[in-house]
């Protein structure tokens, strides 16, 4: 099966509410940013930390976020990014970010 999303696609980090062991900041959660590649499928982590199996597994996407959008005292280059890797059960489709 093709992953949801793919290269250049704009997305929203959702904010699961989850309590325990999360891979994703708060800090990044119903930020927009663009998928920059695909990952591959892999074992859920946030199961796995729990002793589960964290099958079945889970497409893993590289997303990158512009630095101004995450801090709003940011005053370096407008084209600062982070990139940071997200499973596609915390993303959304998101409006696209200009």
């Amino acid at each position: 099966m093709s992953p949801r999303f793919n290269e250049g696609d704009s997305v929203r980090i959702i904010d699961l509410g989850k309590p325990g062991h999360v891979r994703v900041p708060v800090y990044v959660r119903e930020k927009i940013g663009v998928v920059e590649r695909w990952c591959g499928a892999h074992p859920n982590p946030e199961e796995l930390a729990y002793g589960r199996s964290g099958l079945p597994p889970v497409d893993l996407f590289r997303v990158r976020l512009w630095q101004s959008d995450l801090w709003p005292d940011y005053d370096g280059a407008a084209e600062d990014t982070l990139d940071i890797e997200v499973y596609d059960h915390w993303l959304a489709a998101g409006d696209a970010r200009l």
